[in-house]
């Protein structure tokens, strides 16, 4: 039984390599990227190559003929060993000085620095009307004062009634027993019998 190949990863992208190989394709101008997408410093020039977007050195950024060194285009170590072919050894016209390069990359941060959020408006969400009988539940429901444990409020006011009759019929029985003398003066009486008026014959 074969041992099982372990599978290869990506190399580190050394920023010198005694590759002589050119590719092809026309030479990456670097004015054509944006500031934040190549760094032109001697000690770390490197760009983001177009072809696999990760960050590759620039070999020879300080003679006649810097290019891209050759890349894989995962992260060294962790990813496949997959060769970028199109972006690899490709020859690198810096048309920029690195003051320029400079000054753009800050005017860059000077104006995302301030910029503001815009705030966004929302309208507010406007309530659904009510259904008629969504309504005739809500008058049905007991009021703040009066409890409601789960039972319809007609006999809630039902039993507050008993509670309280006895009590209302003894005022009404005090209040018709009033002496004669208290009764305004020149009042009409009032009638005690039930009056039936009766058609005037034609």
């Amino acid at each position: 039984m074969s041992a099982a190949i372990p599978e290869r990863t990506a190399r580190p992208r050394r920023s010198r390599t005694r590759s002589r190989t050119v590719n092809a394709r026309p030479a990456l101008v670097i004015s054509t990227l944006k500031p934040h997408q190549y760094d032109l410093r001697p000690a770390c020039a490197s760009l983001i190559c177009p072809d696999c977007e990760t960050w590759v050195p620039i070999t020879g950024i300080q003679t006649k003929a810097p290019k891209v060194v050759p890349h894989d285009t995962g992260r060294a170590g962790k990813d496949a060993a997959v060769r970028c072919r199109l972006g690899s050894n490709r020859l690198v016209t810096v048309d920029i000085t690195v003051r320029k390069w400079q000054e753009h990359l800050e005017d860059g941060h000077a104006e995302t620095g301030h910029r503001r959020k815009t705030t966004v408006l929302r309208k507010p969400k406007t309530a659904v009307a009510l259904a008629v009988s969504q309504i005739a539940a809500q008058k049905q429901t007991p009021a703040d004062d009066e409890p409601g444990d789960g039972r319809p409020l007609w006999l809630l006011r039902e039993m507050k009634w008993a509670s309280t009759e006895s009590v209302v019929r003894d005022a009404d029985t005090r209040r018709a027993q009033l002496p004669a003398g208290d009764a305004p003066l020149g009042a009409p009486p009032v009638p005690l019998t039930t009056l039936h008026p009766k058609r005037r014959a034609s």
